[in-house]
């Protein structure tokens, strides 16, 4: 698998470093531990909202750092999580007499290392609040995961916290609307090819010409089954029966609907598939107030995509219209 890069072992390293060469000024790069952070936290007026999982789902994470967004994000190597270290030493850079929010996607290797990072953290007398995201309707368990998969979800988690935080709210406000926003979320996703991590000769699963892999999970797992590939409203119609019963959504609620890419879905049919998706908002009695298309957590290469719904109220609505600006600019 071609790849633009120099050496495998370096690549997370290279890449943090090109984001902060990318925004001088703004952000800083602490490379001991993976660290990307604002150049103006930590400030003691605010809680800090820090992240870090795998490398490789970029933007997520650590290109949503940002006024309004998240203050630091400490990833690991690809598809693997930040070591315990990593995320003490970020939660310290981050210290804030107003305390410091754990974002966690439920992961195995995620929960241990931010759990034991927090237990030092308080035991010295830091103080931490924890939200964990789950929005992955496509699976209970998995060997990745302690329960349902934090996946694309996460990023209506980071907006909402981080325009609160840019606010002022405090810790114990912060968990509850980090706790909100996951309770009426919902993803799943499908892959129509793998991904091949840097250094690797090969995907971590390979699909046949025609086939689809549903329910797949954002770090190569593979999903629930194994079929022929259908047209597109088909693969749409599946993943929004499953999402839009799980919560369930019902008629008359205002959502937001996002189509993430997965990497190497390219624009055009992202907003192929949005057009089926909002067609089913609309016979379901879903009122589309918020849209989002587009690559926000991502599998490297991968092809395909994900379809997520947001229970939308005023709270929520504001708090998604807040300004916000992160690493990367489309212009």
């Amino acid at each position: 698998m071609n790849k633009f890069m120099n050496a495998p072992e370096n690549f997370v390293a290279e890449m943090l470093e090109g984001i902060a060469l990318a925004n001088p000024g703004k952000l800083k790069y602490q490379p001991k531990f993976n660290c990307i952070y604002r150049a103006d936290r930590p400030n003691d007026n605010f809680v800090s909202v820090i992240q870090g999982s795998g490398s490789g789902h970029e933007p997520a994470h650590v290109m949503a750092v940002g006024p309004g967004m998240l203050d630091a994000a400490c990833p690991g190597n690809v598809f693997a999580a930040p070591p315990m270290e990593y995320v003490l030493e970020c939660t310290r850079l981050m210290n804030s007499k107003k305390g410091v929010l754990h974002l966690i996607n439920n992961y195995t290797g995620d929960r241990a290392a931010w759990e034991m990072a927090r237990e030092m953290a308080e035991a010295e007398d830091l103080k931490i609040g924890v939200v964990l995201i789950n929005d992955d309707v496509a699976v209970m368990d998995s060997a990745y995961t302690v329960g349902r998969r934090g996946v694309a979800g996460n990023f209506f988690v980071i907006k909402a916290c981080g325009a609160a935080a840019a606010k002022g709210a405090d810790l114990a406000d912060l968990v509850k609307l980090g706790e909100k926003v996951v309770s009426v979320v919902r993803t799943m996703g499908v892959a129509i090819s793998g991904c091949t991590p840097p250094g690797k000769d090969k995907p971590i699963f390979e699909l046949g010409s025609g086939e689809m892999e549903m329910g797949v999970g954002i770090h190569g797992e593979k999903g629930r089954r194994r079929a022929p590939l259908p047209n597109a409203n088909a693969v749409v119609d599946e993943l929004f029966d499953a999402v839009s019963k799980d919560l369930p959504y019902k008629r008359g609620d205002e959502v937001a609907l996002m189509i993430n890419g997965l990497g190497g879905t390219p624009p055009s049919e992202l907003y192929l598939l949005y057009r089926r998706a909002a067609q089913r908002c609309a016979d379901a009695g879903y009122n589309i107030t918020r849209n989002y298309v587009g690559n926000y957590c991502t599998s490297l290469e991968m092809a395909g995509f994900s379809l997520t719904l947001l229970r939308l109220d005023d709270e929520l609505k504001q708090l998604l219209d807040a300004p916000a600006e992160i690493a990367v600019r489309i212009f």
